[in-house]
C-alpha cells in the first residue's frame, strides 16, 4: 500500500504542551534533589507468544502493518519494528477492554471528532473485523488468507477497506482500517517498553532523542541530526 512515510509522520506528529504558569527557578547545590532509580517505568514487554491474537489473526496483522509501514533500505517495516506485538499487548490490556473509556448507551453515529460510538471494545472490534477480513479474502482470492496474498493484492484490499468499496457484514471495514492505521503508528513511535519501536527504529528515523533529561540546546537547530542515540523511559539506550 503506497502510504509515504512523510504522510505517516504527519499523522503522528508529536505535540508539545507548555504551561501558562511561570516556573519558579531555584539553585541546586551539592547534590541532586532526588534519589536514583526511584521512578516506576512500565515493565518492558517481553517477546514470546501472542497474548490476544490467535496465530491466524497475528499473521494477518503482521502482514497489514508491513504494508502500512513497508520496509525500505534504511528502516525496517512495521512487522520488524514490532507493531503487531505492540497492538497485541495493548488489546490484551486495559486498552483492549476499554477499561478507561465511557462505554454506556445510547449509541448512535456521531461526528468523526467524537470518536467511535459503539458498545464494542477495541478488542471486540479487532476480533470481529479480522474475522470479516479473513472471510472476504478467502471468498475473493480462492481460499487465501490476507497473509497469503501478494503485496499488490494486500494493497488492493487495504485500499478498498479505507475508501469504501469493501464492506464487512456486522462491522465496519473502514473503521477497522482506521484503527489498524492508528495503532500501527502508535506502535512504530511509542516507547519500546510497550513492544513496538523495536531498537527505537521509529525514533532514529525522525531523530527523536527519546526520554533524555535535557536537549533544549537542540530544539531550534533545524535540519541537524541529534548526535546522541535515543533513550527509552526505562533508561535503555538504542
Amino acid at each position: 500500500m503506497s502510504i509515504p512515510r512523510r504522510d505517516l509522520l504527519a499523522g503522528a506528529a508529536l505535540s508539545l504542551i507548555f504551561s501558562v504558569t511561570p516556573a519558579q527557578a531555584r539553585t541546586i547545590v551539592g547534590a541532586l534533589p532526588w534519589e536514583p532509580d526511584t521512578a516506576t517505568p512500565p515493565l518492558p514487554v517481553k517477546e514470546g507468544s501472542w497474548q490476544f491474537f490467535t496465530a491466524d489473526e497475528a499473521a494477518a496483522v503482521e502482514a497489514i502493518v508491513d504494508r502500512l509501514i513497508p520496509p525500505d533500505p534504511e528502516t525496517p517495516g512495521g512487522k520488524e519494528a514490532g507493531c503487531a506485538v505492540f497492538i497485541d499487548r495493548q488489546l490484551a490490556g486495559s486498552y483492549g477492554s476499554a477499561r478507561r473509556l465511557y462505554m454506556r448507551p445510547p449509541f448512535m453515529d456521531g461526528t468523526p471528532e467524537q470518536g467511535p460510538q459503539s458498545p464494542l471494545t477495541p478488542a471486540m472490534r479487532y476480533r470481529l473485523g479480522l474475522a470479516a477480513l479473513d472471510k472476504h479474502c478467502r471468498q475473493a482470492y480462492g481460499e487465501k488468507s490476507f497473509a497469503q496474498l501478494t503485496d499488490e493484492q494486500k494493497d488492493k484490499v487495504l485500499t478498498g477497506m479505507q475508501k469504501g468499496p469493501i464492506t464487512f457484514a456486522g462491522t465496519s471495514a473502514t473503521g477497522l482500517f482506521e484503527q489498524l492505521l492508528t495503532n500501527t503508528r502508535e506502535g512504530f513511535f511509542a516507547d519500546p517498553a510497550y513492544g513496538g519501536n523495536r531498537d527505537m527504529v521509529g525514533w532514529k528515523m525522525i531523530g527523536f532523542p527519546g526520554a533524555r533529561y535535557d536537549y533544549r540546546d537542540w530544539i531550534d537547530r533545524h535540519n541537524e541530526r541529534f548526535p546522541l542515540p535515543p533513550i527509552g523511559i526505562g533508561g535503555i539506550r538504542a
